[in-house]
């Protein structure tokens, strides 16, 4: 569909036929909120599986475990961030992603929740990029570590070449070396760490709260007719630019 192109040919009813339908549909988002309330318990009821490398990462500050990542908080979400070691640029969905999380970290860290960004690419890599966007949250480089291979986010131009990436719990192919994806952890008393989930792929789209919004309008997502679904997302200071390459076209 045409960007700014006005929508015809959609049905027209009085005040009372809509308001009708519109009961209707407020039955079937009721029965979802409520599934979508089951499926968060059996979550947070998942088993936990112990962390037992020993984790170092490269910070604002310099050397950080991953005990160090929590802070003072007893949970961590790691947001993994496509950003190769050789990348100029970050991944543009995660950078839209990282724009709805990066004003949210004071009210997470208000209900013991630390949450961080790690990618490959090199700590001056990182602040110099986050610099540009305008970002403060907390972000490591994992490029000293096999942290991003353990929690598969990335992977050999090999194995995507060859179709062997071990991605979102299936073996495939995804367009990038790089992967996005989400992990929480949590810790003890005694220190030792717990991996209590992660989600990829589409499991993301709970984090993308413009995907809510569009969702609410008439042409919502408006993606059918791109050549893949985001197609449209820029870097935020982009959207005016008429070089941009899209690096998955």
């Amino acid at each position: 569909m045409e960007r700014n192109k006005p929508m015809s040919d959609h049905p027209v009813v009085s005040g009372e036929e809509w308001l009708t339908a519109r009961k209707e549909l407020l039955q079937k988002e009721k029965e979802l909120s409520q599934l979508r309330d089951e499926l968060t318990q059996q979550r947070r009821n998942l088993p936990w599986e112990k962390i037992e490398k020993d984790y170092t990462f490269d910070g604002a500050a310099g050397k950080v475990k991953l005990l160090d990542l929590f802070g003072s908080n007893s949970q961590l979400l790691v947001y993994h961030f496509m950003f190769g070691p050789d990348w100029k640029d970050g991944c543009k969905i995660c950078s839209m992603l990282a724009d709805h999380y990066h004003p949210l970290v004071v009210h997470l860290n208000a209900r013991d929740v630390t949450l961080v960004a790690v990618s490959r690419a090199p700590i001056e890599t990182l602040a110099s990029y986050q610099q540009r966007m305008g970002w403060n949250f907390e972000w490591a480089s994992s490029i000293n570590n096999d942290f991003n291979q353990d929690f598969g986010v990335s992977f050999t131009q090999e194995e995507m070449d060859e179709s062997r990436m071990n991605y979102n719990y299936q073996v495939g192919r995804f367009p990038s070396t790089e992967c996005p994806g989400i992990s929480s952890f949590v810790r003890n008393q005694q220190g030792e760490i717990f991996h209590t989930y992660s989600a990829y792929a589409r499991g993301l789209e709970n984090l993308l709260g413009i995907y809510n919004y569009l969702d609410l309008v008439p042409k919502g997502r408006d993606e059918a007719e791109l050549p893949y679904g985001m197609a449209w997302v820029r870097h935020h200071d982009r959207y005016d630019d008429d070089s941009f390459v899209d690096p998955y076209a």
